[in-house]
C-alpha cells in the first residue's frame, strides 16, 4: 500500500498514529540536525519531520521539489502550528522512507504566486495543474458539474450522448471539418452544438434531455473563447417559454446554493431585448449597478420599434452633437469632483482603437446645485440641469457624453459605462446578479450579402403572434438600404438569453416544431429548397412524424465556472486549454502529418500556401 491517508487528511485526534504518506515535495528546511519537508498532494500538505538519523541519509540522497515520495512514520502534534492549512496542528515523525521517482529541476516554482508565466506554464500545464489555485479552480468545475447534474437528475432529465462526427451545415461560425478516409473526397464536421440531434430527441419521445457536452467552433479566440469549449445542453417537449425560464432558473439557484452556498431567493428580473440595449447599450447588461444609458438626442431608425425620445442637445450650434447621428450620456456616481487631468484621462480612454470615439464631453453636477461642463460655450445652466435631471444624476454625480454613428456610440458607452464602474469598485467578483433577457430580433439584415441571417440560430420560432406574419411575406428586398420597412424587421424571436453579471451564461429559445415554418425560415435565410433539403432534409422529414413543441436552453459551462471562480478567463478553468492561436503548446497541436496519411486521406497540401 502507497499510502493509508492523504496529505490533507490528518488532524490532531490522529496523533500516536503509524500512518503512510504519498505526494509530491512541496518544501525542503533543514535546522541543524533535523529536516522539515512539506509533501503535498491533491488534498493538501502535510509536515514531514526527518530526524537526526534519515537528515545524514538525506544529505548523502538529497530530496529535491517534485520528488514522488513515499513516508512512514508517526503522528504526533506541532510544537510551532499552522493555523493556515488543515493539517496543521500535526506533522509525521518519519521512520522510513522511500523516494518514489526523482524530479529534475521544474521550469517554474509550483505555489500559488508562482514566477511561471502564461506561455511557459501552457507548455508544461501538467505541472501547473499541481498548484493549488488552479487544482480549486477543476474542483469548482467539478462542483458546478455535480449540482447541474443533481438538479437535472431530479428533474426527470436523461443524460443522452450524442455524435461528434456529423454533417458540415455552415451557417454562423466556421466549422471544424474532418476527412473520412473511407468515404474519399467527403468531410465530417464537428458539432457547434447538438442543436438537431436535441430536437431529434424530442422527436423520439425523450422529452427531457440533457448533455455536459463538447463543442467546436473555428473562430478567433479571446478571454472567453476557445476552439473547443463545454456547453450545459438541454431541451424539452410540450414546453412553452415561461416553462423553460422557471426550470432553468432553479437550475442555476441550485448552482449557486451548492457550489457557492448562495441561497438565491429573489425572482430573476427580466428585461426585452429593446429595453437592454436603450439603457444599457448592450443585450447582456451588467445589473449589479445602475448607471443607465440616457439618449439625448433622437435615435436613428437602427432600433428596431423606435420609441420617442426627447432630444436635449440639438441646436445649440454645437456640431460635434448636431453632426453626430446620436449623442448618449452616463451619470456616474461620486464623480464631480474629478480633475482636469482625470477628464483628460477619460477622454483619451475612449480615443483608445479599442473604443474609437473621437471624443468625450462631461457635465459636473457639483454639490452646490451648480454645474460644470465642458459644453459651457453652447449651453446655459437650465439647459444643463435639464439634461441632469433627464440622466437621473444627483449632486455630485458626473456625466459623461458621446456622440458619433448610432452603433458605434452605442458600443462605446456600454464599455465606458462598465470601465466606471469597475473604477468605482461596482463590479464585485462576490455578488452575482442574473438577468433573463427575452423578445429578440428573429433576423439581423446583412447588408453586404443582402439577406436576412438568423440572430440566435435557424431553428428558432417566432413570437406566436408573429408567425403569420412570417409565413404571408416573402423575405426579398428590392432596397437593402430600408430594410427596416420590411415586415421581417418588426418579428420578435421567441428567444431568451440568461445573463450574469453582464456576461451571457445561457441561450436559447423555442423551437420550430412544423415543416411548413422551418422551410419558410429557410426560405427567408436565402436557402433554396435544394440546399435546405441537402443539408437539413433529415430533420424536415421528421417534422411530418409527429414532432412535439419543444424548446431548450444551452449554458456556456467554462465561462458560468469562471464567473463563479472570479476570472475573467474560462481557460483558468480548462484542464488542458489552448492558447490566444487556438494551439496546444503542450503537445504541439495542431502539427503536420505525414505523406502517408495524406495519401489515405487523398489529400493533397497546396505548396503555395
Amino acid at each position: 500500500m502507497y499510502r493509508t491517508h492523504t496529505c490533507g487528511q490528518l488532524r490532531i485526534q490522529d496523533q500516536s498514529k503509524t500512518v503512510t504518506l504519498a505526494g509530491w515535495v512541496q518544501t525542503i528546511r533543514k535546522f541543524g540536525a533535523i529536516t522539515f519537508v512539506d509533501l503535498r498532494d491533491r488534498y493538501g500538505i502535510t509536515q514531514l519531520l526527518f530526524g537526526e538519523e534519515l537528515t545524514l541519509q538525506l544529505e548523502q540522497n538529497p530530496l529535491g521539489r517534485e520528488f514522488v515520495l513515499q513516508a512512514t512514520g508517526l503522528v504526533k502534534e506541532r510544537s510551532n502550528k499552522n493555523p493556515n492549512i488543515p493539517t496543521g496542528e500535526v506533522e509525521i515523525n518519519v521512520s522510513d522512507f522511500v523516494v518514489l521517482n526523482k524530479s529534475v529541476v521544474p521550469p517554474f516554482t509550483i505555489q500559488d504566486d508562482t514566477d511561471g508565466g502564461d506561455d511557459i506554464r501552457m507548455k508544461y500545464r501538467y505541472l501547473d495543474l499541481r498548484r493549488n489555485t488552479v487544482k480549486k479552480n477543476l474542483e469548482l468545475r467539478y462542483a458546478v458539474n455535480r449540482a447541474a447534474r443533481n438538479y437535472l437528475h431530479q428533474q426527470g432529465f436523461m443524460d443522452i450522448e450524442t455524435p461528434f462526427l456529423i454533417k458540415s451545415t455552415p451557417e454562423g461560425a466556421r466549422d471544424f471539418v474532418v476527412p473520412s478516409r473511407m468515404n474519399p473526397g467527403q468531410f465530417y464536421a464537428l458539432p457547434q452544438s447538438p442543436q438537431t440531434f436535441k430536437q431529434l430527441l424530442m422527436i423520439s419521445g425523450y422529452d427531457r434531455y440533457y448533455q455536459i457536452v463538447k463543442c467546436f467552433r473555428d473562430e478567433d479566440l479571446r478571454a472567453d473563447r476557445q476552439p473547443e469549449f463545454t456547453q450545459i445542453d438541454c431541451e424539452m417537449a410540450f414546453v412553452e417559454q415561461e416553462d423553460i425560464l422557471n426550470m432553468f432558473e432553479g437550475m442555476v439557484k441550485a448552482i449557486f446554493k451548492e457550489v457557492k452556498g448562495i441561497d438565491y431567493i429573489e425572482k430573476v428580473e427580466r428585461i426585452s431585448w429593446e429595453h437592454a440595449m436603450w439603457n444599457y447599450g448592450n443585450d447582456k447588461p451588467d445589473i449589479r449597478f445602475e448607471m443607465k444609458v440616457l439618449n439625448l438626442k433622437k435615435p436613428s431608425s437602427v432600433y428596431i420599434n423606435k420609441k420617442d425620445r426627447h432630444d436635449l442637445i440639438t441646436g445649440a450650434g454645437f456640431k460635434v452633437f448636431d453632426n453626430a447621428e446620436t449623442v448618449l450620456a452616463i451619470a456616474v456616481p461620486g464623480c464631480s469632483e474629478y480633475s482636469r487631468k482625470q477628464t483628460d484621462e477619460l477622454t483619451e480612454w475612449v480615443k483608445r482603437p479599442q473604443i474609437g470615439m473621437g471624443g468625450l464631453g462631461y457635465i459636473k453636477c457639483n454639490a452646490d446645485g451648480s454645474f460644470k461642463s465642458s459644453m459651457d460655450k453652447f449651453f446655459n445652466e437650465e439647459k444643463l440641469k435639464e439634461i441632469a435631471a433627464a440622466s437621473h444624476a444627483a449632486p455630485g454625480d458626473l456625466i459623461l457624453v458621446l456622440a458619433d454613428a448610432e452603433e458605434k456610440t452605442r458600443k462605446a458607452i456600454s464599455e465606458l459605462r462598465l470601465e466606471m464602474a469597475e473604477r468605482l469598485g461596482l463590479r464585485k467578483k462576490d455578488e452575482f446578479k442574473l438577468l433573463w433577457v427575452l423578445d429578440f430580433p428573429l433576423f439581423e439584415y446583412d447588408v453586404e450579402e443582402n439577406r436576412w441571417v438568423a440572430r440566435h440560430h435557424p431553428f428558432t420560432s417566432p413570437k406566436p403572434s408573429d408567425i403569420a406574419t412570417m409565413i404571408n411575406n416573402i423575405p426579398v428586398i428590392e432596397n437593402p438600404a430600408e430594410y427596416l420597412k420590411h415586415p421581417y424587421a418588426n418579428i420578435k424571436a421567441n428567444a431568451y438569453d440568461m445573463v450574469l453579471n453582464g456576461n451571457e451564461v445561457g441561450g436559447g429559445s423555442i423551437r420550430i416544431y412544423q415543416r411548413e415554418l422551418q422551410e419558410k425560415m429557410f426560405e427567408a435565410l436565402g436557402m433554396t429548397k435544394e440546399e435546405s433539403l441537402h443539408k437539413f432534409g433529415f430533420l424536415l422529414g421528421a417534422f411530418e412524424y409527429g414532432a412535439p413543441p419543444h424548446g431548450g436552453i444551452a449554458f456556456g459551462f467554462d465561462r458560468l465556472c469562471a464567473i463563479l471562480g472570479g476570472s475573467e478567463s474560462i481557460r483558468d478553468f480548462i484542464a488542458f486549454p489552448k492558447n490566444n492561436s487556438g494551439r496546444d503548446v503542450m503537445l504541439d497541436a495542431p502539427s503536420t502529418i505525414d505523406e502517408k496519411q495524406l495519401n489515405e486521406l487523398q489529400i493533397r497540401l497546396d505548396p503555395k500556401r
